[in-house]
């Protein structure tokens, strides 16, 4: 007998934004294209998407879209350079991250699927966080489940955090004037369901994370490893300082 399929084997990559926090580096370069490391943002999605098992990636495109697709048609050439790439366009107009995932659902199917933010980037644990949290998923019981990082630990983010969670893994938002324990980390599983009633045009992806946890099923999975925040030109700096520093430790 064949393996079964895998619960989860299309991949959804945000690289339509702005990227106003980058600039100066952003005024020529889209940002999912700005290196680290070594290697561009996306090609470190893109390459932990294939680590993942997953085939087959849509990535969106608005700002400096050329650059991207020229970008993704050259790794395509690459037989060793997984998954298959297509590009959502949306040069049209900025659809934001939950509007821009709502035009691409005829591209991912009717199957659950994994958004990455273009700029999600950590430092892996002994597992692949992305294996991890396809394993972890439960149609069952949910409809999305998020990689969440630490707040205290993660390199270069400031904020009072995003969510807490229980013992079960479910995840609520914090408090106001609260600081929560956990940030996202930018990678989730998401089910198409959840875009039911969605307005046409632009809307954060918050308002399907609300939704979900009124429901009682948005879920979270604590990242084995550390998230780097590279927002900023600085930050690209002390991420590429802690890769260094992590490549020498024994």
């Amino acid at each position: 007998m064949s393996d079964p399929s895998p619960a989860v084997s299309r991949a959804f990559v945000l690289a339509a934004g702005l990227g106003k926090r980058m600039r100066p580096v952003t005024a020529t370069v889209p940002k999912p294209l700005v290196e680290v490391a070594g290697k561009g943002l996306l090609d470190h999605a893109l390459d932990r998407v294939a680590e993942a098992g997953i085939g087959h990636a849509v990535v969106n495109v608005h700002y400096l879209a050329d650059l991207i697709e020229g970008h993704l048609a050259r790794r395509a050439e690459r037989t060793d350079r997984g998954p298959a790439t297509t590009v959502s366009d949306e040069r049209a107009a900025l659809l934001e991250t939950g509007g821009g995932i709502r035009k691409a659902l005829p591209l991912l199917g009717e199957a659950p699927f994994v958004v990455l933010n273009s700029d999600s980037f950590w430092l892996e644990g002994p597992a692949s966080n992305l294996r991890r949290l396809i394993e972890t998923w439960d149609g069952d019981r949910m409809d999305g489940l998020l990689l969440v990082a630490p707040t205290a630990t993660s390199l270069g983010y400031e904020g009072a955090g995003d969510f807490v969670m229980d013992s079960d893994g479910r995840l609520e938002r914090r408090g106001e004037r609260a600081v929560a324990p956990f940030i996202y980390a930018g990678v989730a599983i998401l089910t198409p369901g959840l875009f039911a009633d969605t307005p046409e045009g632009a809307f954060s992806l918050n308002l399907l994370f609300d939704r979900a946890i009124a429901a009682r099923r948005l879920f979270g999975m604590r990242l084995d490893g550390q998230w780097l925040h590279v927002g900023t030109p600085e930050a690209i700096r002390a991420a590429e300082e802690r890769v260094r520093a992590s490549a020498r430790a024994p």
